[in-house]
């Protein structure tokens, strides 16, 4: 979504030093309806772990809702460099599988919320639900891959609602930005979005259960890295 909303944002006429942050603030906006709605049919497929969620959710939100204000500090530049690097680094390790062998189980609750804080932090700034850092995680502590995917499904709620509330608070009181926009969330890309993604996510997360995910993920990795070099190029060619 951020590299599609960055690119019509540029032929709108948005304002360059705004291009990222609305772009990420709308993308976590239009994640809060798909998490809801993903979560769901994962939760049906008996593959949430909700005790994994109840303890790495308070991290989640506080490490996510406070890296809105870091985003706010960084120009767009910055952002879209940092964006197009970790999805770079994603589509690498989807290509070669890269992986941590599961070696261990679930940390305490205390290191559960640590790790909450910099999975929220991370996907904050990049307008992801988490799911390409907690899926890792899970199965390194030796969670079914099932229940990682279901389980990051659920933790993708706390983190849209963190980031896209962190989003509109920072952009409320900044000029320049689009009649529609409530904060850095742009209202008509988010109703556009939201009720075709409420629809195709339940779809997702069936087909996760039974598609051949190797091939999947070598298709979302070349995926990710041409939209990773057409966000840089939408912000610095604008």
């Amino acid at each position: 979504m951020v590299p599609i909303l960055t690119s019509l944002f540029v032929i709108q006429g948005v304002p360059h030093e705004h291009l990222a942050h609305l772009a990420l603030g709308t993308a976590m906006a239009a994640i809060v309806p798909s998490s809801l709605s993903s979560l769901m049919t994962h939760h049906r497929h008996g593959a949430v772990r909700w005790e994994v969620v109840r303890y790495i959710t308070p991290g989640i939100l506080v490490g996510t809702f406070l890296a809105t204000f870091v985003a706010a500090l960084i120009p767009t530049g910055g952002l879209a460099i940092f964006f197009a690097c970790f999805m770079m680094l994603m589509s690498v390790q989807m290509l070669v599988n890269l992986r941590p062998k599961p070696s261990r189980g679930l940390p305490g609750p205390m290191g559960m919320s640590g790790v909450g804080v910099g999975i929220g932090g991370i996907s904050a700034l990049v307008a992801i639900g988490g799911g390409a850092l907690t899926v890792p995680f899970l199965t390194w502590c030796n969670i079914k891959v099932q229940h990682a995917i279901g389980t990051s499904a659920a933790v993708g709620l706390p983190i849209a609602l963190a980031g896209a509330l962190g989003y509109l608070i920072n952009g409320w009181a900044v000029s320049g930005l689009p009649d529609a926009a409530l904060g850095f969330i742009y209202l008509p890309a988010l109703l556009l979005m939201a009720p075709l993604s409420i629809i195709t996510a339940p779809l997702g997360a069936r087909l996760a259960h039974r598609l051949p995910i190797a091939t999947l993920k070598r298709v979302f990795a070349v995926m990710l890295a041409i939209l990773a070099i057409q966000m840089v190029y939408a912000v610095f060619t604008a």
